[in-house]
């Protein structure tokens, strides 16, 4: 080995200090970027689209992902009459939607223009009087029935999944019903409405397969039994205990999780 002379061994250290310092400054700058990045995904940048968020499980949706940060865009078929969801928030958007009307959700997406859309849930239904046998089904409530339940959110989903690809999260959601459950409970009735929430089901069923490779998350979720205007008083969840369940569930969906038919309470349900 070459001896080295105390001048250059002083030369030598100053350019270490420098690289070590150059280093940690670069570790530093790195830090900060993945906090950055991190930063990009949470809750405060997300937007989720909520349809029928005017009332029931809907606005309470649209209460709690905005009480947690979330951009949140509320659909109504009379916006100038929301006065609950305009009073979550003044950040809140409220949009026209008629799910029923191929002009209406074509009028939204183009509103939306490229609006990234990380979550949307398929929210907006109708229920059908109960009906308890054959006999009493009416063709034109049928239907209604089945073109906001089952039909709408295709239609929906279908014109929003441009923002949903420019969005980081890639969930879809739909609200759906146990009664739509053909290996559950099918002795009382609910002609049409049990029909309508089958069809969505299987709606979803076929959406998770098709869009598995781009990494969408899609699935349905039965609420429970709410206390709403379709739910009655005598339901046995109120609309914040089943949101809490549903945003908890949809909070811990995984690529895995996608076309399997959950509850609120975060199990899964027979098809």
């Amino acid at each position: 080995m070459l001896p080295i002379s105390p001048r250059a061994w002083l030369l030598l250290t100053a350019v270490a200090g420098t690289l070590a310092s150059t280093v940690a400054c670069a570790a530093r700058v790195s830090a900060r970027s993945d906090a950055g990045a991190s930063k990009s995904l949470d809750d405060s940048k997300r937007t989720v689209l909520i349809t029928g968020a005017n009332r029931g499980i809907g606005l309470e949706l649209a209460r709690q992902y905005h009480a947690a940060g979330w951009k949140v865009i509320g659909t109504a078929r009379e916006p100038d009459a929301a006065k609950d969801l305009k009073s979550v928030g003044e950040d809140v958007l409220v949009p026209a939607l008629d799910v029923t009307d191929p002009e209406s959700v074509r009028a939204l997406s183009k509103w939306l223009e490229q609006r990234p859309i990380d979550l949307l849930v398929n929210n907006a239904g109708v229920g059908d009087g109960g009906e308890s046998s054959l006999a009493k089904i009416d063709a034109q409530k049928l239907a209604h029935v089945m073109q906001v339940n089952a039909i709408g959110p295709m239609l929906v989903t279908q014109a929003l999944l441009p923002n949903l690809r420019a969005g980081k999260g890639r969930v879809i959601v739909s609200i759906t019903s146990v009664l739509g459950s053909i290996e559950g409970d099918t002795d009382d009735g609910y002609y049409g409405y049990r029909e309508s929430k089958a069809a969505l089901n299987m709606f979803m069923r076929s959406l998770a397969a098709e869009l598995r490779p781009e990494k969408f998350v899609c699935v349905p979720i039965h609420p429970g039994w709410v206390k709403t205007d379709m739910g009655g008083p005598n339901a046995q969840l109120t609309p914040e205990q089943s949101v809490a369940g549903i945003r908890k569930v949809i909070a811990g969906l995984k690529a895995g999780d996608s076309g399997k038919f959950w509850s609120y309470d975060g199990s899964n349900l027979s098809w």
